[in-house]
């Protein structure tokens, strides 16, 4: 069976010799080989792998470790980080003495700064307030910075790991001149084994970088927040102190 199909200028009417049988079959035999495909992709990615050499295993404890930071931070990061917002709006409530409205903004508020700021309306530190936030905000940011610094340490180890490949790699390579046969094939093998491993080392570092800056510029957009309201409840405290 045909599909009927017109002409572009005549008008007339063509038909296909198309059966409608490959309309059924195209979608299958395409799926087919993208699965074909993507099993040869990850055949050729486990060879170069293996090719590698010992020091791709240490690499991948690497990436994994940077990885399972990245999420756990994300996590923690989502739940502690009240946001630019929140700072925005308490700062305004304070900056025109309504400090009702700020009060209930903290309580109302989920995350590490407007529980903080909700002690200091309930009455914790007393007079001695700013020497409780400061200990309080001191706290919070060691827990917003825990596990950072084993990213910076991937981000430069990755590296020196992929360069350790390099040199084992070479030394496998040259080692192999008194052999009488198959010593180009060896030599070659040698340093294609170096060459991934230094590849593989710096797209590890690379990801730990990525990770590791998108972290240091949340803490540092929330230690800004936290001087910014900081700086409101010190203000206020002042003019009525006056």
């Amino acid at each position: 069976m045909g599909r009927r199909l017109y002409g572009a200028y005549s008008g007339t009417v063509v038909y296909t010799t198309v059966p409608l049988s490959l309309y059924v079959l195209l979608p299958q035999v395409c799926y087919r080989k993208g699965i074909i495909l993507t099993m040869e992709a990850i055949i050729h990615g486990f060879q170069l792998f293996q090719q590698g050499g010992p020091v791709m295993y240490l690499l991948l404890a690497c990436s994994l470790f940077a990885v399972y930071i990245g999420i756990e931070r994300a996590i923690f990061f989502a739940q502690m980080d009240a946001g630019k917002a929140f700072a925005n709006k308490f700062y305004t409530y304070m900056k025109f003495h309504k400090a009702a409205q700020a009060k209930q903004l903290a309580a109302d508020s989920n995350g590490g700064l407007p529980l903080i700021l909700n002690d200091v309306f309930e009455g914790q530190g007393g007079a001695e307030w700013k020497a409780f936030i400061e200990m309080q905000s001191g706290i919070f940011i060691s827990r917003l910075r825990s596990h950072l610094y084993y990213l910076s340490v991937i981000v430069t180890l990755a590296p020196l790991l992929g360069l350790l490949g390099t040199i084992s790699g070479m030394i496998r390579s040259f080692s192999i001149f008194n052999v009488q046969s198959g010593q180009a094939i060896a030599i070659t093998g040698g340093i294609g084994e170096a060459l991934i491993a230094t590849a593989f080392g710096l797209c590890v570092a690379i990801l730990a970088l990525v990770i590791h800056s998108y972290f240091t510029q949340r803490l540092d957009r929330i230690i800004t927040d936290m001087e910014l309201c900081f700086s409101a409840l010190e203000t206020m405290d002042q003019k009525e102190g006056q």
